[in-house]
């Protein structure tokens, strides 16, 4: 059964233009220092009637939503995610998917079974570890944003592209390298998202926090992608 750590009946922002219930799955290998939902770590740390409610809840809402988004987390970690999405799609919901690509294999699994998903680049793929804090954490990274960019093309896969952005994790010019990159990979478009500095696990990184300078703004806008800062 999989492993809830949180529900939310209604979002309008988790999947843009949708109305949404999201599940957060239980259970993350990665430990951003951005991070603030710390607490959806560690597997076994989730809600023992989660799902069970959680589909209870659906059950009552179909007509009402647009669909249903598995977020975390990491939602592939999860070895009965198939299995709940299957359950979504008989209720008559589409689903949507947040990843930030750990788990590849798994990814590709579920990617006939969705209608969209939330990627999160957390950097240049080489740049990583100094987010993540696991070793050559950007290899899986890479692979499953190919995996899903195939999806967009050959299923008609809906797609959002986001990077948390901190200026103590993300240099300008590594930043101008990664959209350099999704430009390249044929990625329309891209969202930038401020740093939460609620609840993190690194204090410094609250008291530190700025966005995007406007002369960055603009030179990220020069390598023609199309942004947006959520």
């Amino acid at each position: 059964m999989l492993e809830v750590g949180g529900f939310t009946p209604l979002s309008t922002t988790d999947w843009p233009g949708q109305l949404a219930a999201v599940v957060f799955v239980q259970g993350c290998p990665w430990r951003c220092h951005y991070c603030h939902n710390v607490d959806l770590q560690p597997r076994g740390g989730g809600q023992p009637e989660g799902w069970p409610l959680a589909l209870a809840t659906l059950q009552r809402r179909q007509g009402l939503l647009d669909g249903v988004v598995f977020s975390g987390g990491e939602p592939t970690l999860d070895p009965a995610l198939p299995e709940a999405i299957e359950a979504v799609r008989s209720l008559g919901f589409k689903v949507g998917l947040h990843t930030a690509g750990i788990y590849p294999d798994r990814l590709e699994q579920v990617l006939p079974l969705i209608d969209w998903v939330g990627f999160d680049i957390k950097a240049n793929f080489a740049d990583y570890e100094g987010i993540t804090a696991m070793p050559r954490s950007g290899l899986p990274a890479q692979r499953s944003l190919h995996a899903v960019l195939q999806a967009v093309q050959h299923q008609g896969l809906g797609l959002e592209v986001r990077t948390t952005y901190h200026p103590q994790l993300h240099d300008d010019e590594q930043l101008l390298t990664l959209a350099s990159t999704l430009v390249r990979l044929g990625i329309p478009r891209w969202v930038v998202q401020q740093f939460r500095p609620a609840h993190v696990s690194h204090a410094a990184l609250a008291a530190s926090w700025l966005p995007p300078s406007a002369a960055l703004w603009q030179r990220l806008r020069d390598t023609g992608m199309d942004l947006a800062l959520r």
